[in-house]
């Protein structure tokens, strides 16, 4: 089967080519075209401007990735695309363009939500070979600017969301955070930067819910507590905006794995995933991976880097696990397709 899936849920464009034989993938093209450097300046994603350069680069984009998978439209089997969640704007720009390939092409077209596609590219290892065989049920922490949520797989067809937020997501913390310092944006980046080799115990910060009785998540506070510990201080020189990145980054790890560990045994998981944009985080690989090796008989997976943050490949792994319930259930399907923004698993 060779799926086309198209992602443009927020600021990347991102179009891929991967091939799927039995349990054997080869990825064929993955483009993704950022737009950070474009939002930077403006300190975080301008929906309208993205929904533009969307426009600009989608089919380009297109073309670019069919030249390098070497295959004409023929030779596509199933197209998918995020219909949610994220900017409404800029995911009606990947899923128009997927209704009018499937239309005209005559291809089946899958929705994917976003947040499957993040869990199931742990899936993925290198550019090609097996599938990853992961042992259910499944427990994976997604972490992003927009969502941080831990949702239990009973197997690669069902998920339920078990906790999520209250507030900001832990990856918009480290963008507010990123701010208050004066560092820029995105977040993540930068302050796993500063943090290295800082003193993550110097500011005495909160890890708001670490014992809360549920699964949910808060870090408003967190990063309000960031803010008025900034204010006391009369030296804010480089040192000082290293061990505050540090405490920071620490805060949030330590709550994520807390959480996480308490949720894997509570439900006897016997695989732990990561998942989203922040699971790019060292730190907080490394430490959840050491965390998880002291459950029994439980394996953890993480995505490759490249798959960390917004890309097609993961929607396409999604998309033809869709289409192992039935390609008949998806012809013309471009009808009824629609952007859902708040598309919840």
């Amino acid at each position: 089967m060779i799926i086309l899936a198209i992602e443009t849920s927020c600021d990347e464009t991102a179009i891929a080519v991967l091939e799927i034989k039995g349990q054997n993938f080869k990825v064929l093209a993955n483009l993704v075209s950022s737009q950070i450097n474009i939002h930077k300046k403006y300190g975080g994603v301008v929906p309208e401007v993205a929904a533009r350069k969307h426009l600009e680069n989608i089919l380009p984009l297109l073309d670019k990735a069919l030249k390098q998978a070497k295959i004409k439209p023929k030779e596509i089997d199933i197209i998918g695309v995020v219909n949610g969640p994220g900017l409404i704007t800029s995911l009606i720009v990947g899923i128009e363009t997927a209704k009018t390939l499937s239309l005209v092409w005559q291809k089946p077209l899958i929705a994917v939500n976003h947040i499957k596609a993040h869990i199931l590219a742990n899936l993925l290892k290198g550019e090609q070979g097996k599938l990853q065989e992961i042992k259910f049920p499944a427990l994976c922490l997604v972490v992003s600017g927009g969502h941080t949520s831990l949702v239990l797989l009973k197997d690669l067809h069902n998920f339920k969301t078990i906790g999520q937020t209250r507030d900001d997501a832990v990856g918009e913390a480290f963008d507010k955070v990123a701010k208050i310092l004066g560092l820029g944006y995105p977040g993540g980046p930068i302050i796993a930067k500063q943090a290295e080799n800082a003193d993550k115990d110097y500011f005495k910060l909160p890890r708001p819910m670490i014992n809360s009785a549920d699964f949910d998540f808060s870090f408003s506070g967190l990063k309000t507590a960031v803010k008025y510990e900034w204010e006391k201080i009369k030296f804010k020189d480089n040192e000082a905006i290293r061990n505050m990145a540090a405490s920071f980054q620490q805060a949030c790890i330590d709550v994520l794995i807390s959480k996480t560990i308490a949720t894997a045994q509570k439900y006897k998981v016997k695989s732990v995933l990561l998942g989203g944009g922040v699971s790019a985080n060292k730190e907080l690989r490394q430490q959840l991976e050491l965390a998880v090796e002291q459950l029994k008989n439980t394996k953890f997976y993480q995505p490759d880097l490249h798959l960390t943050t917004d890309n097609a490949l993961m929607v396409a792994v999604a998309a033809f696990f869709e289409a192992q319930k039935g390609l008949a259930k998806f012809k013309n399907n471009w009808t009824k397709v629609k952007v859902d923004p708040n598309l919840e698993l």
